[in-house]
């Protein structure tokens, strides 16, 4: 039998939704975010992205369809005090659209579900940075505007706060030194564009990797990882091999980003 614990916080409603930007100003967002997130209160969350405009209604009909340089904000602290908290974002540069205000934790977390229904292809790459370099920003910038369909998204996810209070070896998560977390999400619908959509995917990576940690998150690997499971835990992967051994020595549960036994 397997038992795992949590120690939850109790969140109902924040402050926060997607804060779109002119993908001509994409620099200037990645670097102010990753300056402003450095020092940012633990209760004020957000994400850059890149994404291309689905037809939704705060969105400009004539904007329907263009790549935008995204920020996508979270205020878990008292809900009046959220537009004074995410207002530092909007004056990064000119906003074009948003969706920003109070809404359940759970609405702002299933925010782009729509854009991932079931039959679409997939194909992924990640990593770790310990500093948003200039040049990481520069691979972004480079790669991000050929975003090849709506269903297609860049993710640039801070790594701070409670995270870095946790010692490397004392769980299985080893970027503990890490400031964000990449995910290059290639998704797209017919798979007569896979060859395509897959280069792009493979070209944006190592683009990145030279400025990026060996390992990336886990859950954002594709299934030619494989070689990268040992960095994905860094120093922390021979005890999980030594756990694998005792529980599955069978390698049953194999069909994943394997740990062999």
């Amino acid at each position: 039998m397997t038992s795992l614990e949590f120690r939850l916080s109790p969140v109902k409603d924040v402050y926060g939704g997607p804060i779109l930007f002119e993908l001509e100003d994409a620099g200037t967002v990645l670097r102010a975010f990753r300056e402003l997130i450095a020092d940012a209160p633990e209760e004020l969350g957000g994400f850059p992205a890149f994404q291309v405009a689905p037809p939704l209604p705060f969105i400009p009909e004539n904007r329907h369809g263009d790549t935008f340089v995204l920020i996508v904000v979270c205020w878990a602290g008292p809900l009046d005090e959220g537009e004074r908290a995410v207002q530092r974002y909007r004056d990064i540069a000119p906003v074009v659209a948003e969706h920003v205000g109070p809404m359940p934790y759970s609405a702002l977390n299933s925010a782009f579900d729509a854009l991932v229904p079931p039959g679409l292809q997939h194909y992924w790459k990640a990593n770790f940075v310990t500093e948003l370099s200039d040049a990481a920003i520069a691979a972004h910038l480079e790669h991000a505007p050929r975003l090849p369909a709506v269903n297609s998204t860049v993710h640039i996810y801070p790594i701070n706060g409670a995270c870095h209070r946790v010692a490397q070896q004392d769980t299985a998560f080893a970027y503990r030194d890490a400031t964000f977390a990449t995910v290059i999400a290639g998704m797209w619908p017919d798979p007569a564009d896979n060859e395509a959509n897959t280069a792009w995917v493979r070209d944006y990576y190592e683009a990145t990797a030279p400025h990026s940690e060996e390992g990336g998150y886990i859950n954002f690997m594709a299934e030619d990882d494989q070689d990268r499971i040992r960095a994905n835990y860094r120093g922390n992967y021979e005890r999980l091999v030594e756990v694998k051994r005792a529980y599955d020595p069978g390698n049953l549960f194999h069909v994943n980003q394997n740990i062999e036994p």
